[in-house]
């Protein structure tokens, strides 16, 4: 595994960028993710998908389907894909510190 610094700490992260543990995230890795993935600054509705998904993975230990995410934030998918360029399983996971998903989001 690889080695990343991020707002002042080094996480340990897969070939594709992906925290390996996401007890270790915060705000301000999310930061930091963020241009990474083609997000120049988090506005409100960043957060509101960011801290969904991180709190159905903490509830349901995996992200959660693209459906269940359109409809719990109240966007529909042009505007998931407005907000991370790189798409809500390899964007939005990858800024919220969740693992690489496997078959969702």
């Amino acid at each position: 595994m690889a080695m990343i610094e991020l707002a002042g700490k080094t996480f340990e992260i897969d070939e594709d960028g992906f925290l390996q543990n996401p007890d270790l995230w915060d705000e301000e890795v999310a930061k930091a993710f963020a241009p990474t993935e083609g997000v120049e600054a988090m506005s409100d509705d960043h957060w509101t998908v960011v801290n969904y998904i991180r709190n159905y993975y903490l509830e349901f230990g995996t992200a959660p389907m693209i459906r269940k995410l359109c409809k719990q934030t109240k966007m529909d998918l042009k505007r998931i894909y407005e907000l991370f360029p790189s798409g809500p399983a390899k964007g939005a996971c990858k800024i919220a510190g969740l693992p690489k998903p496997t078959g969702c989001v």
